[in-house]
């Protein structure tokens, strides 16, 4: 991507950039913006044209920067742009958000392209997301290492007044939010959630190992087995070996399938119940 104005500083005059595009060595996107050369522009040569078509200050924001960080999936229509209210460009076919008041907290740069910062982004898909997609940006933005609850808690706290922060509050401050790793595990989470068992520690490393889901009070650790896993002997050897570290240390380990959580969750809430209501009872009992 190339702007004209860095064309200009670069020596062409008009009458050469207007001969190169004349001979297709130049091609237009925007006013003012071109792609060197015929081939098909990818989808990040996109945002970096949109970026570069609403001039100084312009930052890929909204529903394309949770795609450029890759915590939400790309979406159709436009590709969506923030720049300050005095801006006067409102280039066809890109959706602008005219505003004021993001600071250098505000702005990063990935991949070269200038666009709002994770927490910033996920504050401006607070306002348009349901609570579960909310959730789920929250903690694809944590299982990338972009952003972690508790840092998030201190920005919005920096925050106060703006649009999206308190959604994001009430998602943080719900006794009921845990960290998980793939949808699968929000599958299960919601299952626990649906009859009211009690809440799992997510996340946590026992005898060495990180478990998806485990209650400490009860000694029960549940692993949830994704189709994308367990595959190889190796890993289902290795899963019976993790089984059996718990199983000495006195845990009682239980594997759900994909196919369970997705296609049979009142199976899964029956075994679960009952093996917590055994655990509770055995506990009671010593």
């Amino acid at each position: 991507m190339i702007t004209r104005a860095q064309l200009a500083e670069l020596g062409f005059s008009r009458s050469a950039i207007g001969h190169r595009i004349s001979t297709g060595r130049l091609r237009r996107l925007h006013r003012g913006v071109f792609v060197v050369g015929g081939r098909e522009v990818q989808r990040l040569e996109r945002m970096m044209a949109a970026v570069l078509a609403c001039g100084s200050g312009a930052l890929l924001s909204h529903s394309s920067a949770a795609e450029l960080w890759a915590v939400r999936t790309p979406r159709r229509g436009p590709i969506e742009v923030s720049i300050p209210s005095k801006g006067r460009r409102r280039p066809r076919r890109i959706q602008v958000h005219r505003r004021d008041g993001l600071g250098p907290l505000d702005r990063g740069v990935r991949l070269g392209i200038p666009v709002t910062t994770p927490i910033r982004t996920l504050v401006d898909l607070a306002v348009r997301l349901g609570e579960g997609q909310l959730e789920k940006a929250v903690n694809e933005a944590d299982k990338l290492d972009l952003v972690d609850p508790d840092s998030l808690r201190v920005a919005l706290h920096r925050m106060p007044g703006q649009a999206g922060v308190p959604a994001l509050r009430r998602l943080l401050d719900r006794r009921t939010f845990r960290l998980t790793d793939s949808e699968l595990e929000r599958r299960f989470l919601a299952l626990v959630r649906s009859v009211r068992l009690p809440h799992p520690e997510t996340r946590r490393v026992v005898n060495g190992v990180r478990v998806d889901f485990f209650w400490p009070d009860l000694g029960l650790v549940v692993e949830t087995d994704g189709l994308r896993y367990h595959r190889t002997p190796a890993q289902q050897a290795r899963d019976r070996r993790r089984d059996q570290v718990h199983a000495a240390a006195g845990l009682t380990t239980l594997r759900f399938t994909h196919s369970q959580i997705r296609f049979g969750p009142s199976e899964v809430i029956d075994v679960l119940a009952r093996v917590i209501a055994g655990l509770a009872a055995r506990r009671s009992a010593a």
